[in-house]
This record gives structure tokens, C-alpha cells and sequence, in this order.
């Protein structure tokens, strides 16, 4: 990496500076999406929207509608980061000054921290699995009743720890070996699950795929809000690596590059990897006699020791791929950018790991409430961060950036704007959060349980809508030490 003489040191350190060389392929943007996809929490959310009542017609519909929504939002996302080669607070200096852009960086690490916890307590409750399997004698352990300490047995604390050290370790040698990491990862999770479906298709016969995961309940006009909801379900779900990418496509050798990476590991591949999930799920019925949506306790149910080794071993793999991609090297980023040096990127994920259990995610996971407050906030604050960034670079800069005025303090520097933050942007992502927040927070009001579906969509919208109706600041000089357009 590059650190160019004249960038300030309170806004550079070698993480954060525009990379000198972008070498990643659309394989390495495809295996990405494969390591976001192929987590436990994908399996269950594929599987979920085929359990809504609705025709398994109308699912695939509103699955390649939101999906398609998600990639065309990747693609805008991706473009000033890839075409700068910075990552996603650096790129927000443009639009919320070079200071001002710690508060999207804050609002996005303090999101991931807390994704990063939950989806660490998952992969540990998958290894948890193995380790009862290969040693019975350890399920009292297990049982937080008997060793429990804040809400977690004393087996959970032990592989939450070992997960924990692991995904620490991968992080801590850089990105080169994660880039190698996520290609295996997400290849990994599709042989198992191929293997597993077929293995329940030998037991149960083709005749019992059903795609329809329960009765058929919404048709015709009836069916148009479950849809919509299905549709928001897809893009919520989507929305933190969505905001995220543009830590991921700095590395893309060019943005055709990107583009393709994303068309193969979303539209195509999130429609395959659903399709596998609840031809899986649907065969759980006839074979254990009950609907399965979990794809480590269907493993569970396996007679074969080895499989189920074999199977736990591979979506906990694929978690820990997930939350690396997703919710480690995203707020390792933004820490460090609050104070560049004294923070490095390694730093920073490690405030983020260590924050992870403070927060103790597992008391979190098992509440549904919180479940469901977290999933909508998350879209309510992450919505206007995007709308905001979208507005900024498309419409009001014109994809024309100026990449050493992001690190200098200069007050004549193009991003300055006043003393470093740049009220608009600032306003706008304020009104979006807070209006996104009040179905969320409003539960008992009409018809405020179904807006709150739609929180990223809202916030997302008025923040884009508030940025550009609100009065910028006088449009920066036209001299620059170097441009980068699209």
C-alpha cells in the first residue's frame, strides 16, 4: 500500500490509504457473496420465505425481485470505492467531511458488533453439536442450569472461545489469507448440502420435494403484501453487506470485475443456494418427521457419526466466513478510522472481537423481541447511511472524486466543509433513521407492525430525498491534485 507524503497522519494509516494494487477477480467477488450466503442464518432466511404461505412460484418471484434489488444497490455501492480503492469511511469523508465521517463509521461498527457476537454464539452452537456427539459424557456442561454463567453453559463458553481465537487469527494475518479463506468457504457449504440433499432424497424419494414449505394460504390480490414483505425480508437481510461492499470492491481490479462477481454470487447464486435449502428442508418431513429448518440439527438427526461431524464442522467453516467478511473486517475499518494512529485496521477488529462478548450475543439470539427490534433497527439506520452516500456521489459530486483531499485537514481541501463535517449529510441521515425508527418503536399503532417490514426502505429513501433538498455548502474549487471519475 501507498501513503503518500502530503496526506495527514490524523486521517492515514497504510489500512485506510488508497491501495496501490486492486488484484481480486469476479471469482473472488462471486466467493464473497458464497461465504455471505452459505451461513446458517442464510439457510434459515431462504428457507423462511418458503414458508409464508404463499405459492412456491410467487416465493422464486419475490426471491429474484429482492435479490435483484440488493445487486443492483451492490453495484452503486461499489463503484466509488472501487474506483478510489478506499474503503467505506474513507469514501463517506466526500459526503460527510473528513471528521464527519465517524459518525456513519460509529453508527455501521456498532451494528457489526453486535452481528459479529450472534453469529460467533451460532457457529459455537454448531460446534457444540460435534463435541456432544464424539463425547456424550460432556452433556452436563451443556446445560446451563448445572454450568452456567451469564446465560451461556460452560461447553457454550468453550467453543464460543475456540471460534473465537480462530476467526481472530484468520483476521489477524490480513487480507490476502482471508481472500483465500472465503474462496473455500462458500464451494464448501454447496458439496455438503448437496450431499445431505441427496442423502435425504435417498431416503425419502423425489416424489417428496416439495418447494412449498407449508399450506398455500395467500392467492391472487392477497398475495401482493406478502410478497412486498417477502421482497423487504430479502433486502434487510442484505442491507449491512450491502452497505458494507465498498470494503470489498476497493480490492476489485476493475468494476467490470466487480459487476460480474456480484451477477454470480447474488441473483444466481442466492437462487440456487434457495432452492437447495428448501428442497433440503421439505425432505426433513418424510425422513424425521417434522419440518427442519435449521441445517445443523437436520445434520444432527443423521445416523453416521461422520456426517455429522462432517456437516457441523462445514456451516460453522462457513459462519465464521460470514462473520469475517460481514461483521469483522467492516468495523475493523471503521474504529480504525476514528484515530488512524492509534488504531490500526488489526485494532479495530479486535475492538470489535472483544466487544462481541461484552454484549453477551446469545442472551441476545434467544430473545425474539430483541430479535426482532435489532433486525429492523439495523435496515432504519443502515438505510439512510446508503441513500444518503448514493445521493452524494451520483448526483451531487457526479462520480468525480478527489482522493487527496479525503486526507488532508487543509481548510481549503474539498471535503473540509465546516471544520471537517458537513451538516447536510449529517441532517439528512438523522431524519431518515429517526422517521425509519418510529414503526419499529411504535408496535401498537395501525398498520405499524407491517411499515416497520419496510424500516431500510424508508430510512433509506428520506435520507436520500433530505440530502438533496437540503442547501449544500458553495461547491468546492475545480483545481484538484488528481480526479477519479467514472
Amino acid at each position: 500500500m501507498d501513503i503518500r507524503p502530503g496526506y495527514d497522519p490524523r486521517l492515514t494509516n497504510e489500512d485506510l490509504a488508497p491501495l496501490k494494487k486492486q488484484t481480486w477477480g469476479s471469482y473472488n467477488i462471486f466467493a464473497f457473496w458464497m461465504s455471505d450466503v452459505h451461513s446458517v442464518g442464510g439457510y434459515v432466511t431462504a428457507g423462511s420465505l418458503f414458508a409464508l404461505g404463499l405459492s412456491s412460484w410467487r416465493v422464486l418471484v419475490s426471491l429474484l425481485a429482492g435479490i435483484t434489488i440488493v445487486y443492483f444497490f451492490c453495484n452503486l455501492v461499489a463503484r466509488p470505492s472501487q474506483r478510489t480503492g478506499v474503503p467505506y469511511p474513507v469514501i463517506c469523508r466526500t459526503v460527510f467531511g473528513v471528521l464527519g465521517a465517524n459518525v456513519p463509521a460509529i453508527i455501521r461498527g456498532a451494528i457489526a458488533v453486535a452481528w459479529y457476537g450472534i453469529q460467533t454464539y451460532l457457529a459455537s452452537a454448531a460446534l457444540d453439536v460435534v463435541v456432544l456427539k464424539l463425547f456424550p459424557s460432556l452433556a452436563p456442561y451443556a446445560d446451563v442450569n448445572q454450568y452456567g454463567f451469564l446465560g451461556l453453559p460452560l461447553l457454550g463458553w468453550c467453543s464460543y472461545a475456540v471460534l473465537w481465537v480462530l476467526q481472530a487469527a484468520v483476521f489477524w494475518t490480513g487480507m490476502e489469507t482471508i481472500r483465500k479463506f472465503i474462496d473455500f468457504c462458500g464451494p464448501a457449504v454447496y458439496v455438503v448440502m448437496a450431499v445431505l440433499a441427496g442423502y435425504l432424497i435417498y431416503k425419502a424419494g423425489w416424489g417428496h420435494i416439495d418447494l412449498s414449505l407449508g399450506e398455500v394460504k395467500y392467492t391472487g390480490l392477497d398475495a401482493i403484501p406478502v410478497m412486498l414483505g417477502a421482497i423487504a425480508l430479502v433486502v434487510s437481510y442484505f442491507s449491512g453487506p450491502m452497505l458494507n461492499f465498498g470494503d470489498f470492491s476497493r480490492y476489485g481490479k476493475s468494476f467490470r470485475a466487480v459487476k460480474t462477481g456480484n451477477l454470480l454470487g447474488l441473483p444466481v447464486n442466492f437462487l440456487a443456494f434457495s432452492i437447495l435449502v428448501v428442497v433440503t428442508s421439505s425432505l426433513t418431513i418424510p425422513v424425521f418427521g417434522e419440518l427442519i429448518t435449521d441445517p445443523v440439527a437436520t445434520v444432527a438427526r443423521i445416523d453416521s457419526t461422520f456426517a455429522i461431524v462432517l456437516g457441523a464442522l462445514t456451516f460453522a467453516t462457513a459462519t465464521i466466513g460470514i462473520n469475517i467478511v460481514a461483521n469483522f473486517i467492516s468495523p475493523a475499518f471503521d474504529f480504525s478510522n476514528v484515530s488512524p494512529q492509534r488504531i490500526s485496521w488489526r485494532a479495530g477488529g479486535m475492538i470489535a472481537a472483544v466487544g462481541s462478548v461484552l454484549i453477551t450475543p446469545w442472551n441476545l439470539y434467544n430473545n425474539p423481541d430483541v430479535i426482532h427490534y435489532t433486525l429492523e433497527t439495523l435496515g432504519a439506520f443502515i438505510g439512510p447511511l446508503f441513500g444518503v452516500l448514493i445521493a452524494d456521489y451520483y448526483l451531487v459530486k457526479r462520480q468525480v472524486v478527489a482522493v487527496d483531499d479525503m486526507f488532508t485537514m487543509a481548510p481549503e481541501g474539498r471535503y473540509w466543509y465546516r471544520k471537517g463535517y458537513n451538516p447536510p449529510a449529517i441532517v439528512a441521515t438523522a431524519i431518515g433513521a429517526v422517521v425509519a425508527m418510529v414503526p419499529v418503536l411504535w408496535t401498537g399503532g395501525p398498520g405499524m407492525h407491517t411499515t416497520a417490514q419496510y424500516s431500510w426502505f424508508i430510512g433509506m429513501g428520506l435520507g436520500f430525498a433530505a440530502y438533496l433538498l437540503l442547501p449544500k455548502a458553495p461547491q468546492p474549487r475545480e483545481a484538484a491534485d488528481e480526479l477519479v471519475s467514472a
